[in-house]
């Protein structure tokens, strides 16, 4: 068989989620610490891919070679196995629906991942993007590709951080892990790497090139941007826009998958037990 139905995936996403909790909190951290720095990689390489892009000639392709590049992210979370706190917010919640977890069982995984996250995300932001020279900073050539990868930082940050009210950006969030768990979703679903690959694929390059709020990849991008001293952009502006992509990222994975699927497949259901996964 070549793909999960979808009342099996549902299944196995809750014992996923009830398998995250039930670990000890150091190893829930590394696997979170290298979830963030995956996603960061991810940022990486969509930014070097799609510096130097002018829309003037490019139109909004470069958002969608920056989504393309962007979903190595989500496929080295799943593939490689790790905990990521976007993921987290549609696994865990479900294991608790289907009776599997309590509610500050919830909470607890979900903080601890977002701190690994943080820490993941900014370890490959200070030193293998800033301090490595991949991003360039303010000071670089004109024209050159340090250049190109700085005024293409920034103008993600500002992006992010200060070009949309706090309603478009927690909206913005929604959206974004509505299509991140459904990526995680139909990651389950498949039974081999290239099926879970190209079932990431698509959710994730369609949030990225929609101007979509991830807060793990927030976690990575803003920081970064401050560290290579992108101007106007400071640590207030980041902290409101992680809350408020946290918040969206809660919502879109909580209500519109954790729970929808929950009502569609497992609410009814005596709790089955399945072989969990380890990515997302």
């Amino acid at each position: 068989m070549s793909a999960r139905e979808p009342q099996e995936t549902a299944t196995v996403a809750a014992t996923t989620g009830a398998k995250k909790v039930h670990r000890s909190w150091d190893r829930v951290l590394v696997s979170s610490f290298l979830a963030g720095a995956y996603i960061a990689f991810g940022g990486m390489v969509a930014i070097t891919v799609s510096s130097g892009l002018d829309p003037a000639t490019w139109g909004t392709l470069p958002t969608l070679f920056t989504g393309a590049a962007f979903t190595l992210g989500l496929v080295l979370v799943v593939i490689a196995g790790s905990d990521l706190a976007t993921g987290n917010m549609m696994l865990v919640p479900l294991g608790a629906l289907d009776g599997k977890l309590s509610a500050g069982d919830v909470a607890r995984n979900l903080t601890l991942v977002l701190v690994g996250n943080l820490l993941g995300a900014l370890f490959v932001a200070f030193f293998l993007a800033v301090q490595s020279g991949v991003i360039g900073s303010s000071g670089a050539d004109p024209g050159s590709a340090a250049a190109m990868t700085f005024d293409r930082l920034a103008g993600i940050a500002h992006g992010k951080a200060t070009d949309h009210n706090a309603w478009e950006t927690f909206l913005r969030a929604v959206g974004c892990n509505w299509l991140v768990c459904l990526a995680v979703w139909m990651s389950l679903a498949a039974t081999s790497v290239a099926g879970k690959i190209l079932a990431i694929f698509f959710p994730i390059m369609a949030f990225v090139a929609m101007g979509f709020d991830h807060v793990v990849a927030n976690m990575f991008f803003l920081p970064a941007a401050i560290f290579a001293g992108v101007p106007d952009l400071g640590w207030g502006d980041v902290l409101v826009n992680w809350l408020l992509a946290g918040a969206g990222n809660l919502v879109g994975a909580v209500v519109f998958v954790a729970t929808s699927y929950w009502y569609l497949f497992l609410r009814d259901d005596e709790p089955a037990e399945a072989e969990p996964e380890q990515g997302a």
